[in-house]
């Protein structure tokens, strides 16, 4: 190899990637939400994407690759927007408020239909993947500590009764929120989903 062909291989390495990668695991979202893990193809996904396979390989190796950062995207994307709602709340069962709130939003209309990744997930790929399992597992875990927390800063501030069982609560609203997502998919109306989550606050009564 000439020194000059050397100079120009190190520059092609060197360059950083020439698409967004987080709009790229965007659009990479909408097909594994619409089609599930199995279904989704890697010509779909490299389409979808606007990425030549080359590109898609060398930045995600696999369809598993271009999964396993879709969904760290989606976790990333979904907890800044809760971020969001829950600043707006002052006490801890107002935050929880606008958590629930948060989920019945996603659980009717085009959004509903799609479904949870981290919940799909669960069904369709955590049972024979590690990573996939390890992730579901962290997203859960990450779910029921917030609202734990939640629940005890309520308390703390006198807006959650201290009779209330924090842990035990944060677990039943765990499986509220996901389970919201998974009857969402069945084209449920906002108004049904707002009726869940008022419900559901009945509990820190």
């Amino acid at each position: 190899m000439t020194t000059a062909t050397l100079i120009e291989t190190t520059r092609t390495r060197g360059r950083p990637r020439e698409f967004d990668r987080d709009a790229a695991l965007d659009k990479a979202l909408q097909v594994f939400s619409e089609r599930g893990y199995h279904a989704a193809s890697i010509s779909e996904l490299t389409e979808a994407m606007g990425l030549a396979s080359g590109s898609v390989y060398k930045a995600f190796k696999d369809k598993r690759g271009i999964f396993l950062a879709a969904f760290d995207r989606y976790r990333a994307v979904r907890r800044s927007l809760l971020d969001a709602r829950m600043a707006k709340a002052a006490t801890g069962r107002e935050k929880i408020r606008e958590v629930l709130a948060h989920y019945a939003l996603s659980s009717h209309g085009a959004s509903g239909r799609c479904g949870c990744l981290v919940v799909s997930s669960a069904n369709d790929l955590a049972l024979f993947d590690a990573k996939a399992a390890d992730r579901v597992a962290a997203a859960f875990a990450a779910n029921e500590a917030l609202i734990g927390d939640l629940l005890r800063l309520g308390q703390s501030d006198g807006s959650i009764a201290d009779e209330i069982d924090a842990a035990a609560t944060a677990r039943t609203l765990l499986c509220v929120t996901k389970g919201m997502r998974v009857v969402g998919k069945t084209g449920r109306s906002e108004e049904e989903m707002v009726a869940v989550a008022e419900t559901a606050m009945k509990l820190l009564a």
